[in-house]
């Protein structure tokens, strides 16, 4: 595209309904000549419709938590009560901003709306997160550190122990999602994590609601758990694994029957599917229709756990987002953690959508063939 034909686009994304004539007086050019440049921008696939509809990949708006990764590896046994050796690095993390990493490497279209500290530690986080994601939603909030999470990690790659210092998105306000939302309404799926304040979170599942959005809730611990209201109506999904489950409902998951009962009492709520996530025993889904499975993972050697099940839930949303069903995405949520399992980075900095494709057909295909 040529210059002229770039400025016209740009106008023509900030206002789809920009007549000929605007056009013409904003860049200084007879009306013809716009006609033109917008035929040729037609032909190019640039523009489609009468109103100047854009093409556009679906749009995912995750919103919930931005922190700083501090990992210590044990390189041997731990040993409480005294100095153990480690191995040690930093990384970017949050659950809404891991998954968003996540499907940005993926090739999705995301934004982030987070609040991050305006110190040091946030130019860090912002900087390495715009590669990804949309940015320019979130906040940068004066007087607050940036949120830090230091997790310790046993020899096997199991974790031993987490601190997660997150004091900054209780300064989220219901203020913050209304000044963005005229941006957020424009999201085919919204991925929201309970980081976030309760009265945030409502907001967040009315407006969805109303706009008919489908929204994901992403459970960040078990303490955090009871955050999520009683009327969950306009809720698609809730991701959370047993603990969180567990601490719920009240029903400890022991067999087929206890889990089917948690299940439907957190779909009286109002959300359309359940998934409970089951570490290496795989996950369980249900769905408002009664669909149920337990779908066992693959078979992976563990590297560290940190990131997992933040990349699970985007393998999930990207599948949904591509149209599979709740089976499919449950397994191309599975083969993303697989590969994020593989790695001590809490988001493998070599995903892409290729890479997950073939770990889908390897794992849950053979050989057969399988595009989204």
């Amino acid at each position: 595209m040529n210059v002229k034909e770039q400025r016209i686009l740009q106008l023509i994304q900030e206002n789809p309904f920009i007549t000929q004539n605007e056009l013409a007086d904003k860049l200084e050019l007879s009306r013809p000549a716009v006609a033109n440049y917008i035929s040729s921008l037609t032909k190019k696939g640039k523009i489609v419709g009468r109103a100047y509809v854009l093409p556009k990949d679906k749009h995912i708006t995750c919103i919930g938590g931005a922190n700083v990764d501090r990992k210590s590896q044990v390189m041997g046994s731990p040993q409480y009560g005294t100095s153990n050796p480690v191995t040690s690095f930093k990384s970017t993390g949050g659950v809404a901003r891991n998954i968003a990493e996540n499907l940005g490497r993926l090739e999705s279209s995301v934004s982030l709306l987070t609040l991050l500290g305006d110190d040091s530690e946030g130019d860090w986080l912002l900087e390495k997160s715009k590669p990804y994601m949309d940015m320019s939603l979130s906040y940068k909030m004066p007087n607050n550190n940036t949120g830090a999470y230091t997790a310790v990690i046993d020899n096997e790659g199991e974790m031993v122990i987490a601190l997660s210092e997150m004091s900054i998105m209780d300064q989220m306000e219901v203020s913050h999602v209304q000044k963005k939302w005229g941006r957020v309404a424009g999201s085919d799926f919204i991925l929201m994590d309970t980081n976030l304040p309760s009265d945030v979170i409502e907001y967040i599942i009315k407006q969805s609601n109303i706009n008919a959005i489908p929204v994901c809730i992403a459970s960040v611990s078990s303490p955090k758990i009871h955050k999520i209201p009683e009327n969950c109506l306009g809720v698609t999904w809730l991701i959370l694994n047993r603990d969180e489950a567990e601490t719920l409902t009240g029903i400890t998951l022991s067999d087929e029957k206890s889990f089917k009962k948690a299940a439907k009492m957190m779909i009286a709520k109002g959300i359309e599917y359940i998934v409970i996530t089951l570490g290496d025993k795989g996950v369980f889904y249900f769905t408002k229709q009664g669909e149920t499975e337990f779908i066992h993972p693959p078979s992976t050697i563990v590297q560290d756990v940190t990131g997992a099940g933040d990349s699970l839930i985007a393998g999930l949303v990207y599948a949904t987002i591509h149209g599979e069903n709740i089976q499919s995405a449950c397994k191309y949520g599975m083969s993303c953690s697989a590969i994020t399992l593989q790695t001590n980075e809490t988001v493998h900095s070599e995903l892409n959508k290729n890479v997950l494709h073939e770990v889908y057909k390897t794992y849950f295909e053979g050989n057969e063939q399988h595009e989204t």
